[in-house]
C-alpha cells in the first residue's frame, strides 16, 4: 500500500494548528499541593505559594479595633465555632490587605489557609468549594480591591457563595474581601430620583427601587463590615518610628522631617507610605555603611 506524502506546507500548517489548540485547551486539572499554606487560583487551579510574604499583627497599627474584630473572627472559624464573612472597606493603604495577610502568618500553623482570587474569576469560587470540601484545614477565600462596575455580572457568584445558595456556609471556607468602597456596585442619581409618568423611556426600570435593593444586598451579605479611616500625622509618624527602630536605626528630627516630606510627595498619609518610606530610608542607611570610608 503506497503512502501519499503531503506537501511541507500543509504539514507545517497542521502543526501550527495543533499549537494554537494546546494553547486554547484547559490545562490538565491537578491535585492542589495542600502542604502550601496560600494558594492564587489561576487557570482554573490552585497554585500553591510555598513562601508567602510575612506580615505581623503587631507591625499594624492605628487599627487595634478591626484588628481585634478579624481576629475574633478568625478564631472562631479556626475553631470550628460559627463565623462570618468579612467585608474591609475604606481609604487606600491603610492596612485592610496587610491585616487579612497578617492573619495567615500568625495562624497558619493552626491549619489556616488563604486563597488569593481576582474579581473577574468569582464565578469560578464552586469549583474552589469542591476543591475543599473534604479538607481539614480553614480557607479564607480573600479577594483584595474588589469592586463592580454596572455591567458586571460576576458579583452574582458572590451572593450565591456567601448566602444564597445551599452550598454556602460550608465550615471550612469563609470569604474576605478589600475594597474602597463600602457598596461594591454603583449607584447612580437616576435610580434615587423619583419617576414621573411624562416622557418616561420605554425601557425604564418599573421598580427602580428593587434594582437598588438588590445592588445593596451584595454588601449586605457579608456578616461583618470593618471600616478603615485616613490616618492623622501623629499616627503615619508613629509608624515610621516603629519600623525604623524595629530596623535598629535611630529616630530623629531628620527622620522625621524626611517622612513628612515623602507623605507630602505622595499626597497621602497611610500605612502603606510609612512602610514605603521607612524601606527607603533603611535601604539608604545600610547602603551607606557599607560604603567605604
Amino acid at each position: 500500500m503506497s503512502h501519499i506524502e503531503l506537501p511541507v506546507s500543509i504539514i507545517e500548517s497542521l502543526g501550527h494548528v495543533l499549537q494554537q489548540l494546546q494553547l486554547a485547551l484547559p490545562k490538565p486539572t491537578t491535585t492542589p499541593d495542600f502542604n502550601a499554606p496560600a494558594f492564587v487560583w489561576k487557570n482554573k487551579q490552585l497554585q500553591p505559594i510555598y513562601h508567602p510574604k510575612d506580615v505581623y499583627l503587631d507591625d499594624l497599627k492605628g487599627i487595634d479595633r478591626q484588628k481585634k474584630q478579624l481576629i475574633q473572627n478568625t478564631l472562631q472559624f479556626l475553631n470550628g465555632l460559627p463565623a462570618n464573612d468579612v467585608l474591609l472597606t475604606g481609604a487606600r493603604g491603610t492596612g485592610k490587605s496587610s491585616l487579612v495577610r497578617a492573619l495567615l502568618t500568625s495562624y497558619k500553623d493552626q491549619g489556616l489557609r488563604l486563597i488569593e482570587i481576582e474579581r473577574d474569576e468569582l464565578s469560578d469560587l464552586p469549583q474552589i468549594q469542591a476543591l475543599i470540601a473534604q479538607r481539614p484545614e480553614k480557607f479564607i477565600v480573600y479577594c483584595d480591591d474588589m469592586a463592580f462596575n454596572a455591567e458586571d455580572e460576576n458579583y452574582r457568584s458572590l451572593k450565591s457563595a456567601l448566602d444564597g445558595s445551599l452550598q454556602s456556609g460550608t465550615g471550612n471556607f469563609l470569604i474576605y474581601a478589600t475594597s474602597n468602597r463600602r457598596h461594591l456596585l454603583p449607584e447612580f442619581m437616576h435610580e434615587n430620583t423619583p419617576i414621573t409618568k411624562v416622557d418616561v423611556p420605554q425601557y425604564t426600570e418599573l421598580h427602580p427601587q428593587e434594582a437598588i435593593e438588590e445592588k445593596i444586598s451584595l454588601s449586605d451579605r457579608f456578616g461583618i463590615w470593618l471600616s478603615f479611616y485616613p490616618m492623622d500625622q501623629q499616627l503615619y509618624l508613629s509608624i515610621v518610628q516603629h519600623y525604623i527602630e524595629q530596623a535598629g536605626l535611630s529616630w530623629n528630627d531628620d527622620v522625621r522631617a524626611e517622612s513628612l516630606r515623602w507623605c507630602q510627595a505622595r499626597g497621602q498619609r497611610s500605612g502603606r507610605a510609612a512602610y514605603q518610606f521607612s524601606k527607603h530610608w533603611i535601604g539608604s542607611q545600610q547602603l551607606l555603611s557599607q560604603q567605604p570610608n
